[in-house]
């Protein structure tokens, strides 16, 4: 049987301007460039250490198991 792999869902919520450079990166990195955007990710520490580098630009919408 195949195991369902964990996911997290996130959404833009604010714009990148006037960010600094590597925050932009880490959103393009996350698959978002616009705001209200929404990717689904793995469920990795990576991707959760993306996130915490941008508190003030996105939400986790939903974590699935």
């Amino acid at each position: 049987m195949a195991t369902a792999k964990k996911t997290v869902k996130v959404q833009q919520i604010a714009s990148p301007l006037r960010k600094h450079f590597d925050q932009r990166q880490t959103l393009i990195g996350l698959g978002l460039n616009k705001v209200g955007r929404v990717s689904e990710l793995p469920d990795t520490p990576q991707t959760h250490g993306m996130i915490r580098k941008l508190p003030h630009l996105v939400r986790i919408v939903e974590e699935t198991k």
